[in-house]
């Protein structure tokens, strides 16, 4: 069989299989035609360019998705409707997958559980995504430079307010006061160092392993003339030392592989006061998905993550409990807040499309952030990922009234 053929033949089992959509329509054109698959909304209209590409998808699954997508071999009129399709339709056989992973858990855990720790192979793959261009992420993000879930209390807000909304509500949740010293695990471009500094008079000592990160958000303090209240450390979390009275954590614990989680929250409950609070705010995965999840291989993982793990709300607990004298004393959901936040960032996207193309990433990178972008907004939106800040508390602290903020 040429290879041509055998182009042919998996384009059509593709076809066969498509030909089982029953929530939504994808309208299929490539070489052999244009076919129409299921009824309903969402409609969107995909076109493959090459018969080779569905052999690959076939092969590599959601990574050979994105890679052939990236570099150009199928086009899709809206890539948020179509993972979305894809995720209802295929909705059984991700349940039967997430059933084998929570089977075979133990035994797998136990073969891959042995790999050290590598601070270096870590710092690596948040270069690998964070260093890419603070360019691109100026126009992505909103001006406080938060890459993070916004927070949207009341309709018809700018992200800009919404972004600032969700450090407000983190220092409520915390009771962030002007005698606090406050260490902050992931620094981000400074976003939530600054507006908390500023807020409450706190003192904030924050750390990253991003270069491009340490250098932005070094500038922004002294630049807002924060340099007395605010600390850019350029350390790996595991080697910070002293005792705070608060923690924050914004969505840096998806970069910590699972076999470190109890390391991660270990080192937290080390750094607090025998009072201290922590306020993580973590992407998570279902519960049921999570023990697959941790240890396949999926588009986000391999491409635009790498090396990233996102955590389950019971994962979460699990290292809590096992690691730590902490206890979760407070936890809210605002997935439906992070769907928003990504449909925002891409219409930044879109909108600033000459000015990113100006950077000289190549039209491959674009794409591929098109992509990503699309891929989690369908995620979120399907509820198969979500986002959260969770509040917890070392034995000491007593708990006020209220903890929820906002």
């Amino acid at each position: 069989m040429t290879s041509s053929v055998l182009d042919r033949a998996q384009a059509r089992f593709v076809r066969t299989l498509a030909a089982r959509v029953r929530t939504g329509t994808i309208v299929l054109h490539d070489r052999a035609g244009t076919h129409r698959f299921g009824e309903g909304e969402p409609e969107v209209h995909v076109t493959v360019h090459r018969d080779a590409t569905y052999g690959k998808v076939l092969r590599g699954g959601s990574v050979a998705l994105g890679d052939t997508y990236a570099d150009g071999e199928w086009e899709c009129d809206d890539p948020t409707a179509l993972v979305t399709i894809l995720s209802r339709n295929l909705a059984g056989l991700g349940a039967v997958a997430d059933r084998i992973g929570r089977t075979s858990a133990r035994t797998v855990d136990w073969l891959r559980r042995r790999r050290p720790e590598d601070p270096e192979r870590d710092r690596e793959n948040i270069r690998r995504h964070y260093d890419l261009s603070n360019g691109l992420f100026e126009l992505m993000l909103d001006p406080t430079m938060m890459y993070s879930s916004a927070v949207f209390t009341r309709p018809g807000m700018t992200l800009e307010d919404a972004s600032r909304a969700k450090v407000d509500r983190i220092c409520a949740k915390l009771g962030i006061g002007p005698g606090d010293h406050v260490v902050e695990i992931g620094t981000g471009w400074g976003g939530f160092a600054i507006q908390a500094a500023s807020a409450t008079g706190c003192r904030i000592t924050t750390t990253t392993i991003s270069d491009a990160q340490f250098e932005y958000a070094t500038k922004r303090v002294a630049d807002a003339g924060l340099a007395d209240h605010v600390t850019v450390l350029d350390r790996d979390y595991r080697d910070l030392e002293g005792t705070y009275d608060k923690l924050v954590s914004i969505e840096m614990i998806e970069a910590v592989d699972w076999r470190s989680h109890d390391t991660f929250f270990a080192t937290c409950a080390r750094l607090l006061a025998p009072d201290g609070l922590m306020a993580l705010q973590a992407i998570t995965i279902d519960d049921r998905s999570y023990e697959r999840a941790k240890n396949g291989r999926d588009f986000i993982t391999e491409t635009i993550f790498p090396g990233g793990c996102i955590p389950s709300i019971e994962a979460i607990a699990r290292a809590v409990s096992r690691a730590t004298p902490m206890r979760i004393v407070d936890l809210e959901d605002i997935g439906r807040h992070y769907a928003e936040t990504l449909h925002r960032w891409h219409d930044q996207i879109d909108a600033h499309r000459e000015a990113i193309d100006g950077l000289g990433l190549g039209e491959r990178t674009r794409r591929l952030w098109d992509l990503y972008l699309s891929y989690c907004e369908a995620g979120f939106l399907e509820r198969h990922i979500s986002d959260v800040q969770v509040v917890l508390a070392m034995p000491g602290w007593q708990a006020p009234l209220m903890v929820r903020g906002g």
